[in-house]
């Protein structure tokens, strides 16, 4: 069987004639795997996380020796570096600061990355550079992650989504739904991310939409791809750590209205003070 053991568990349907034993059998999966519930990450974790993005948004530049000494003199609490350096992979963050050999993979590795085409690069008109990245997001007892597309030009969100697993699948989704409702961009520019470099995500891209340049940042450069980056920061002061989500729904009810807001009615200096939705549909259409 090819699906994978967690694609077989959603299969299970309590709502099926069969009963959940037989359906177990017949997708070769024991009831102990079936009725297992991983867990999660403890209150110490959780609390270090959230500690970690906030200094990181502040202080990119930060790695994990450093970020540890913060964490054991600033914020008064005695952590061992492998569990930082466990905290920084799960939040997937680095220092920006460039790794000798980075675009180097393991042997037996199957990810692929592009080169970094936006630099020196005069954006005109929407649809031209999009950049999409993932962020976590803090929520009461746990935390989700949060994919987003934005129009490098009018800073125009085009597409995000929520989930609790970071997957090529889930990415490629959102990216999909963002072309079918905007049309294709001339370039998309991602980090060098598992979820981006792998095959699934990479192979869809090149085999769907052959004309579009795929881009990606050099490995821990996190400036290369700064309009995302900006766009977290603004997320996360003017709405995530300002309003707690107490579970997954209320997080997405909530990041939902801040995208409405940011893309409608957040004014934005470098725009000449109108909004990203009123500069990305007056230029889309000139271009049309």
């Amino acid at each position: 069987m090819s699906k994978t053991k967690r694609e077989r568990k959603e299969l299970v349907n309590k709502a099926n004639p069969l009963s959940v034993k037989r359906q177990v059998e017949l997708l070769e999966l024991s009831r102990s795997s079936y009725y297992y519930q991983p867990k999660g990450e403890s209150e110490l974790n959780l609390h270090l996380m959230r500690k970690i993005d906030e200094e990181h948004l502040e202080k990119p530049w930060l790695g994990v020796p450093r970020i540890t000494e913060w964490i054991r003199k600033d914020v008064g609490i005695q952590v061992n570096p492998k569990r930082i350096e466990r905290l920084f992979k799960l939040l997937e963050i680095s220092a920006i600061y460039p790794k000798p050999r980075t675009s180097k993979m393991s042997k037996g590795e199957h990810h692929k990355v592009y080169p970094y085409l936006l630099r020196n690069k005069v954006i005109h008109y929407p649809n031209q550079v999009w950049a999409m990245d993932i962020t976590y997001v803090p929520t009461q007892g746990g935390f989700l992650y949060l994919n987003a597309i934005i129009d490098v030009y009018s800073r125009y969100i085009v597409g995000w989504s929520l989930s609790n697993t970071m997957t090529a699948e889930w990415c490629r989704n959102t990216l999909k739904e963002a072309i079918e409702k905007y049309g294709e961009p001339e370039i998309v520019n991602t980090d060098q991310g598992s979820q981006f470099t792998s095959k699934e995500f990479c192979q869809y891209l090149e085999e769907r939409y052959p004309t579009m340049q795929i881009s990606m940042d050099g490995k821990g450069r996190a400036i290369d791809n700064i309009f995302i980056e900006r766009f977290w920061r603004s997320a996360k002061y003017e709405h995530i750590y300002l309003n707690p989500s107490e579970d997954g729904l209320t997080c997405y009810k909530g990041i939902s209205n801040y995208m409405s807001y940011y893309n409608q009615s957040r004014r934005h200096q470098s725009l000449g003070y109108e909004t990203p939705g009123n500069i990305y549909f007056k230029d889309i259409k000139s271009i049309a």
